[in-house]
């Protein structure tokens, strides 16, 4: 395998699918509460919500805490860019996009990981999408006890 790469997960959620893509597009910083996956989302540059942003999130991914920067854009989905942080050790580029579909009552949240390794022996980041399906269906639970 080259060292450029791509991973998709989608989910199916019942909570509202417009409330969570609101969730990373305007109030990132509420995710820490939704889920025990994330310690904590900092504003580090620009407002929440807006374009050029960047975030730091805390995270747990196996056994690390990785602090990494992400530059936050929107369009019909909200796509990071990792500019900073422990996963620039494994990586070259990184980009993670959530989107959200949404037709009556069904609700589809797709992951999408585009990235380049810095060298053949780095792994591909499966656990970090896992972590992205536990964080999702974190939300949900969330919002569906507290409806």
């Amino acid at each position: 395998m080259g060292l450029s790469g791509k991973l998709v997960s989608e989910t199916n959620i019942k909570s509202d699918g417009d409330v969570f893509h609101e969730i990373f597009r305007e109030r990132p910083h509420h995710v820490p509460n939704m889920s025990p996956e994330i310690q904590n989302c900092d504003l580090h540059h620009g407002e929440w919500g807006t374009v050029g942003s960047i975030i730091f999130w805390s995270y747990t991914h196996g056994n690390i805490l990785p602090y990494n920067f992400h530059r936050y854009e929107e369009k019909k989905s909200v796509t990071y860019n990792l500019v900073e942080g422990d996963l620039m050790e494994l990586y070259k580029t990184f980009k993670a996009t959530v989107h959200v579909d949404t037709v009556g009552e069904d609700n589809l949240v797709t992951w999408t990981f585009v990235y380049e390794k810095l060298n053949k022996d780095v792994p591909d980041p499966h656990t970090l999408m896992d972590l992205c399906v536990k964080l999702t269906k974190d939300i949900e639970s969330h919002h569906l006890t507290n409806a």
